[in-house]
């Protein structure tokens, strides 16, 4: 099979990763800081190497401030439902997915204001269209660092220094880039960055995380067991326990440590330009398939490594399908969890099939994809 499916889970992962989780499953996998034997100590020593490796990949405060979670999704929900108070005022776009749009659209019933800015029919965000909607209650700006659907990029250093100055908590979603571009969180002025482990991290599913600027602090979505200051019946105040509860994913976080060690040593730039050059060999071969809408900005240094495509006026679950049994071709189709981004480009009612490529992935792959659309095309 040919696995272009990249954005929702990266396939295959580098072995390294394979071997991290099988090795924990059989030979230490206890519950980390819940015991002082040496499995327990080693699968604890396992959570902080995570913590240590995603800090400095982020550049974030502390190791401490790294809050590990099952995925992006848990990790939004945190900085969102734990920041915001009756009465605030959150500013987003138009192009979020729905673990950012959701968990807003409950906080409204709760006495929270939401400001949706509206991007570009190529999901672009003009900055200034953000400043024109602060106001007093304004309390924090969430925004993608990039689409899931159509992989435009967002200037988040520009809305970051833009939150800096209006004295704004600032919250990125970084799903769709971390592990491929470089994010800094002191640079880009980002108080609470979140991301998931299961795609270009290259970890397995079940793993995310949240960085938290020093001194910022949130309700906490859950309470329970932590293994620190087991004689309170409340919940710990420190970091990251504070925010911890329950039994965490050891083989998941020792196969995220792998994932992100796999990074390193490739290197950022490189993984990047190499999934680059795949997208832009796709889009420049799509330009020649006649009726193929292409979505977004088809810029490269614009543009993620996630390409959404139509043919014609066929249903995009029907050329998803197609690809999937008659040419072995692993797309996603449909709205992709963000109908919002799909009303903003105009494909609310057909969806798009999407494409997105990882470190992984050949430019033989490519031409083969090139292929099997032209004939679908030319059928169709």
């Amino acid at each position: 099979m040919i696995y272009l499916d990249n954005a929702a889970t990266t396939f295959p992962k580098p072995e390294s990763v394979y071997r991290a989780v099988d090795d924990c499953l059989r030979n230490y996998c206890a519950n980390p800081g819940r015991g002082g034997h040496k499995l327990s100590l080693k699968s604890g020593r396992v959570l902080l190497e995570a913590r240590e490796l995603l800090a400095e990949l982020f550049n974030a405060d502390s190791p401490e401030n790294v809050i590990l979670t099952q995925n992006a999704t848990e990790a939004l929900n945190l900085a969102i439902k734990g920041f915001l108070n009756a009465g605030s005022h959150v500013i987003t776009t138009s192009m979020e997915h729905n673990s950012v749009m959701r968990p807003l659209k409950i906080l409204e019933e709760r006495g929270i204001e939401t400001t949706v800015v509206q991007c570009n029919e190529y999901g672009e965000i003009d900055i200034d269209s953000i400043k024109k909607e602060i106001k007093k209650e304004t309390a924090l700006i969430v925004a993608t660092h990039a689409s899931n659907v159509v992989g435009t990029i967002t200037p988040i250093e520009g809305i970051g220094n833009l939150a800096k100055r209006y004295g704004l908590t600032f919250l990125v979603d970084a799903s769709q880039t971390a592990g491929v571009y470089q994010i800094d969180m002191e640079k880009m002025n980002i108080s609470m960055l979140a991301f998931t482990g299961h795609k270009s991290l290259m970890g397995p599913q079940g793993t995310g995380g949240l960085c938290i600027r020093e001194g910022l602090k949130l309700i906490p979505l859950q309470e329970g067991g932590t293994g620190s200051k087991s004689e309170s019946l409340y919940q710990p105040d420190i970091m990251p326990d504070r925010y911890e509860s329950g039994t965490h994913n050891t083989p998941g976080i020792a196969g995220l440590c792998a994932g992100v060690n796999f990074i390193n040593s490739k290197g950022i730039d490189t993984i990047r330009s190499h999934e680059q050059e795949l997208t832009r060999y796709f889009l420049d071969g799509l330009r020649e398939i006649k009726d193929v809408r292409v979505y977004g900005t088809k810029e490269i240094e614009k543009q993620a490594p996630v390409v959404s495509i139509n043919i014609g006026d066929i249903g995009s679950s029907e050329i998803s399908y197609i690809l999937d049994e008659t040419f072995d071709i692993a797309t996603r189709s449909g709205l992709h969890c963000a109908p919002m981004a799909h009303k903003t480009i105009g494909t609310l009612e057909q969806g798009t099939v999407r494409f997105s490529f990882s470190i992984f992935n050949t430019i033989y792959q490519v031409d083969t994809v090139l292929d099997a659309i032209a004939h679908i095309a030319r059928e169709l």
